[in-house]
């Protein structure tokens, strides 16, 4: 299988508003290590984060009727490529992730923590070997989806080719979501293009400037709907000349006011409507009113 899966005609047709779920950096060990202060080694314990993914799938599996996919931005894990309690957090992720119900197909999108803030074509070749490929395309009910590896977008000094081949696939990617006539194009990525506004200052949480107008332009220009991400463990967002930016808090560790939880993405013909909802309120109380009319209205 390449880079292009679920490329079957019926799902390149649209038959109605569906819904997926986006989660973001469950990072096992980070609220250790922020607790301790220690971001670089301090990130020996994981049972809380555990505990919060399982959380995640056991209300995701109780949702009815079922999304068509659950997809997580990136920072699986806290350990960076090579430390020394990598290894474990992800298999004890893989643990909590195969109870998702097997027919709720699930996405995995690289973050700086599972290929390196400066990515190498080991530690991505590593990231491929437990997740899937590191950007890739999908079809879901006639809407084009694309998973990209924002970590070349940041930087790409330790491996500059494999930055050049993800833009000719992307480019590749966009004319034939243009040659299909999707209903919707939809990107996934760890590092927000920026958090509120398109001309905001870089810094860590967002892409530099140079870099993100670029980006930008040509989403705007291929007609994509919208950006979904993490990275910031914090709910923000904004829009660019109808590109709207999403970026989701963290299952695992919150930096701000947020709760541990998930997003709910409806997509219907015309637009997405999304809401983040509280691991407790998902589980307890499913997907409101609200959004299930929003789903039910066009079928």
């Amino acid at each position: 299988m390449g880079r292009e899966s679920g490329t079957r005609d019926d799902e390149c047709q649209w038959k109605g508003p569906f819904y997926f779920i986006q989660g973001a950096d469950p990072q096992f060990g980070l609220m250790k290590a922020w607790t301790c202060g220690d971001t670089d080694n301090g990130d020996d314990e994981w049972g809380e984060e555990i505990k919060l993914a399982e959380q995640a799938v056991q209300a995701i599996n109780k949702l009815n009727p079922k999304p068509k996919f659950f997809v997580l931005c990136g920072d699986l894990v806290h350990g960076m490529p090579g430390t020394l309690w990598r290894k474990n957090q992800v298999q004890d992720l893989k643990n909590v992730l195969k109870n998702t119900d097997q027919d709720i197909p699930l996405v995995f999108v690289s973050g700086n923590h599972d290929v390196g803030n400066s990515p190498t074509r080991e530690t991505i070749d590593d990231y491929c070997k437990n997740w899937g490929d590191d950007y890739f395309s999908f079809w879901v009910g006639g809407v084009f989806f694309l998973v990209l590896n924002s970590q070349l977008f940041f930087d790409s000094s330790q491996c500059p080719e494999l930055k050049q081949a993800q833009d000719v696939w992307l480019d590749e990617q966009l004319a034939v979501a243009e040659k299909q006539k999707c209903k919707h194009i939809i990107v996934f990525q760890h590092i927000p293009l920026f958090l509120s506004t398109p001309d905001e200052d870089h810094g860590y949480f967002n892409l530099e400037k140079s870099v993100r107008e670029e980006i930008m332009e040509k989403f705007h220009k291929a007609g994509i709907k919208a950006v979904f991400a993490g990275h910031y463990h914090r709910n923000a967002g904004g829009s660019y000349k109808g590109l709207e930016m999403v970026v989701s808090s963290a299952i695992g560790c919150q930096l701000g006011e947020d709760t541990h939880g998930l997003r709910v993405v409806v997509v219907t013909e015309e637009k997405l409507v999304h809401r983040y909802y509280s691991l407790n309120e998902l589980s307890s109380q499913g997907i409101e009113k609200e959004l299930l009319d929003v789903l039910a209205k066009q079928k």
